[in-house]
């Protein structure tokens, strides 16, 4: 091929290669022009979440409450939250929004955007309407239910008792303890008949005790105990409540405080008929023998028990103080068939030891002693400090027994009264002023309403309270209306009225 030709043939090669070279960056430029264009356009079709506003009322009801999330735009892309709560203990929200209350309380809730944009609104929901009443922990009618309770409760937990008769074949032994925040209660359940342990299945032993409470902060409320075959209940713990019970022919005291219990109250409680086959140790109530120190009696009664209302005998604890407060001892020394025991019958035993020397100290605020076979209130060689104040005594076999014999250390007895001899008021100091045997005062039958202390065993109250009596309430014209002293309890009118019921 000549020369030339092939130089052109080659230039014409070439050019046509960059023609087709060009043509396909052209092509390649488009592709890569319109798949930008595509890019932009799926960007700018995605609209995000920027606001949201949770609707939705408080729950008054104690049920459920909606909640809806209203998504600003409202074009947006994807309206879908998700929702929680801030405490589950109160309520529970569902996937939809739905809250499910399960007590009062208050609770923050959230939704928060499902897109990217992870916009978070929240809420303030009030909860309301759940009953305030204390839900039992554990709820029993069973001897064997009661017994599984009592060994998993702890501590601030509650045990509900459900009507009706436990009988009993053992005794009742508890040593877990609460505290002074979260005390543990054993109660009846309201509106129920009462619960009514029945330990007769016991036989009479210095070991069958009923209860035995060896642990502290207690609340007892609202149980009759019966027929135990020693103390119906013995508390060797402190800072123990025991309320509204009953405690009835039991072989030894109905209560008993011993082994350093301190610091329990007995509260509107009842024990009566309880009776031993010894013949000298079933007391109503008994803080006795090695008790601890401020133990407290108040609005109690002790009836008809073989020995006596309260014995505040020791041996082997010294310098003891006890209060008792509007309580009642009538008739000890009598049995459950109105015969006379062999027991003591005293009301009110102060104290009293083996060695004579022993020191319990008690103080009595308008207290009553009726129809006991012995004292009314006793001294029983206690060499303590014996306080009475505003307390009455009528038919006892004496009605204030404090003699010279192994006296007291010091008695305080004021604005007291009583109705015929008043007995001796002796100690090694005695402060006894403002009494119905002095000042000339004369006591009759008719400075009173009443004088049949059989009304002082009427039903208490639906609360546990004492029942309302006209027994030793004095009449308008009675001489022993503001003839007290002022001790530091309430009164009405100018002074203290004399005994245990003002006018």
């Amino acid at each position: 091929m000549p020369f030339l030709v092939k130089n052109i043939l080659l230039i014409r090669f070439d050019f046509e290669m960059s023609i087709k070279t060009i043509f396909r960056l052209l092509v390649l430029f488009a592709l890569i022009s319109c798949q930008k264009d595509d890019d932009s356009a799926s960007e700018v079709s995605t609209v995000l979440v920027q606001n949201i506003e949770i609707q939705g009322a408080d729950i008054t009801s104690g049920g459920t409450g909606q909640m809806t999330a209203k998504v600003i735009p409202d074009n947006a892309t994807d309206k879908s939250v998700s929702w929680k709560v801030s405490d589950a203990a109160v309520a529970d929200v569902s996937s939809t929004g739905l809250i499910t209350a399960k007590k009062n309380g208050t609770i923050t809730v959230t939704a928060t955007a499902n897109d990217k944009s992870a916009v978070i609104a929240t809420k303030v929901i009030n909860i309301t309407g759940f009953s305030t009443t204390p839900v039992a922990d554990y709820e029993v009618s069973t001897v064997a239910e009661l017994n599984t309770a009592l060994g998993k409760v702890k501590a601030g937990e509650t045990i509900v008792l459900n009507g009706g008769t436990y009988a009993m074949t053992s005794k009742i032994t508890i040593s877990t303890s609460g505290t002074s925040d979260k005390i543990i209660t054993l109660k009846a359940k309201d509106g129920a008949v009462r619960p009514k342990f029945d330990f007769s299945a016991m036989t009479e032993s210095s070991s069958n005790q009923g209860i035995v409470l060896k642990a502290n902060y207690w609340h007892f409320k609202g149980i009759d105990i019966y027929n135990a075959g020693d103390n119906g209940m013995q508390i060797t713990g402190n800072n123990n409540i025991i309320e509204f019970m009953t405690f009835s022919e039991c072989s030894d005291s109905g209560l008993q405080l011993d082994n350093g219990a301190a610091n329990n109250t007995i509260l509107n409680c009842d024990s009566y008929f309880n009776a031993d086959s010894s013949l000298e140790n079933a007391d109503g109530f008994a803080c006795k023998l090695n008790a601890g120190t401020g133990n407290k009696f108040i609005g109690c009664r002790a009836w008809q028990n073989l020995d006596d209302g309260w014995d505040g005998y020791l041996r082997g604890a010294d310098n003891i103080s006890t209060t008792y407060q509007n309580c009642w001892a009538v008739k000890n020394g009598y049995l459950k068939d109105g015969s006379k025991g062999a027991g003591d019958g005293n009301g009110f035993k102060t104290g009293g030891s083996d060695d004579k020397l022993l020191k319990h100290n008690a103080k009595y605020t308008n207290c009553i002693a009726a129809g006991n076979v012995a004292d009314g209130f006793d001294h029983n060689s206690n060499r303590g400090e014996v306080t009475i104040y505003n307390c009455s005594a009528y038919d006892n076999g004496r009605n204030y027994s404090f003699s010279s014999t192994n006296p007291l250390a010091k008695l305080i007895i004021k604005n007291s009264n009583v109705l015929g001899a008043y007995g001796t008021t002796l100690a090694d100091v005695v402060d006894s002023t403002n009494n119905s045997w002095q000042n000339g005062i004369t006591v009759t039958a008719d400075d009173f309403n009443s004088i049949d202390y059989a009304q002082l065993l009427g039903a208490r109250k639906a609360d546990g309270s004492l029942p309302d009596v006209t027994f030793f309430h004095l009449k308008s014209d009675s001489d022993m209306i503001n003839k007290g002293v002022d001790v530091g309890l309430p009164f009405n009118g100018a002074l203290p009225d004399l005994g245990a019921f003002e006018f």
